[in-house]
């Protein structure tokens, strides 16, 4: 008798590492994606909070995602930076910006992208058009903050004032970016109060504004109405930093931007497809109907 048995689709085993991951919509949109192009894909969350682990099990769970067939990981919050040594190769972005949140694995190597920049970029022209980028103010310099911050500066910021909790990482990324940019287009902040006053908009690239980490990255009092907003935080999608801003009249834009787009490219490195920017935005914003 011939077999009725449907034919079996092709295997693609996706990971994200980080922590309080929970919440991310990331699995959806590469699995909604991948079964899209007639893949059979599963996407698991390796979620170090869950696990009681930090950044230091990295060298443990890339050696068993390689061991269990995974096709690749998303990299995101504390390891962006963390994974780097443990990759075989970067590409021209990941080197460049010091971070990485993507990793293909492939023929036994690990090969480290960074999506982040030009998701950012892209969620911040469909949603913040046309907007004054003469100064800005950029709140956290860890990995997703490196990002974003060659995002800024090459959408055409003119200036950027980069302030996170440690002084030191602060005035290193303003190094390296006034290093690739020229001289005098970043700066480390020291009077958050100043550069406020002095710019046009503020990007928050630091945890806060997630369930695992509330609060606000700016103070209330600091933000007026001619300021633009822009978040990467996607889990709320309006943080209390976007919430307030809006009701001072501030344009703003929301990180399922950076979220979308980051893994619209991130499912191309997995893939070698052109994947479907308009489906996975409509996969995400799925979660909010």
């Amino acid at each position: 008798m011939p077999s009725t048995a449907m034919p079996r689709r092709p295997q693609l085993l996706l990971g994200l590492i980080g922590a309080g991951i929970q919440l991310s919509r990331t699995p959806a949109m590469h699995e909604a994606e991948g079964a899209a192009q007639g893949l059979n894909t599963l996407y698991r969350l390796i979620d170090l909070n869950e696990l009681r682990l930090g950044p230091d099990a990295l060298p443990d769970l890339l050696l068993a995602a390689e061991r269990m067939g995974f096709a690749g990981l998303n990299i995101t919050y504390p390891c962006k930076q963390a994974v780097i040594p443990h990759l075989h190769e970067l590409s021209e972005a990941a080197r460049a910006l010091g971070a990485v949140n993507t990793v293909v694995l492939r023929d036994g190597r690990r090969i480290g992208h960074n999506t982040d920049a030009p998701g950012f970029a892209e969620g911040f022209r469909r949603q913040l058009p046309d907007v004054l980028l003469g100064r800005a103010v950029q709140m956290g310099a860890g990995g997703a903050g490196s990002a974003v911050a060659h995002a800024a500066l090459e959408m055409g910021v003119q200036q950027l004032a980069v302030f996170d909790p440690d002084a030191g990482r602060a005035a290193g990324l303003a190094a390296a970016l006034c290093g690739h940019f020229g001289a005098g287009r970043a700066v480390a902040g020291g009077d958050l109060a100043a550069a406020m006053a002095a710019a046009d908009g503020v990007i928050n690239a630091t945890p806060l504004g997630t369930a695992q980490h509330p609060g606000m990255a700016v103070p209330a009092a600091l933000l007026r109405p001619s300021l633009w907003v822009a978040e990467i935080v996607y889990f709320p999608l309006e943080t209390e930093l976007l919430r307030t801003a809006r009701a001072l009249g501030c344009r703003t834009a929301h990180g399922g931007g950076m979220a979308v787009f980051q893994a619209v490219e991130a499912f191309r490195h997995f893939t070698g497809l052109a994947p479907d920017a308009a489906r996975m935005t409509d996969t995400f914003l799925s979660f909010d109907r």
